[in-house]
């Protein structure tokens, strides 16, 4: 399935904040920053990366089932795939 690239910035801009953020934890790796504030800051990254992937699988389903309003069409297999990859 395409998406309509409109529907996405919500999640293409977390992405772009998730990497700025990935950014900010290798520069604090590179000065020797404090582990908890290492880790602390990945598990951030983590958490926005994860979102964003739910957020396109929600954005998925809202199209299919604007596509197909009975939901017949939709391979519920496959989308639960998606979501157990992102767990």
């Amino acid at each position: 399935m395409r998406f309509d690239p409109e529907l996405l910035k919500p999640s293409v801009l977390r992405l772009k904040r998730a990497s700025g953020q990935l950014n900010a934890v290798i520069r604090m790796l590179e000065s020797g920053r404090e582990y908890e504030e290492v880790i602390t800051q990945i598990a951030a990254v983590s958490k926005a990366i994860d979102r964003a992937g739910y957020s396109i699988i929600a954005q998925g389903m809202r199209t299919c089932l604007a596509d197909d309003p009975t939901g017949e069409s939709i391979d519920t297999g496959k989308l639960e795939r998606l979501f157990l990859t992102l767990s």
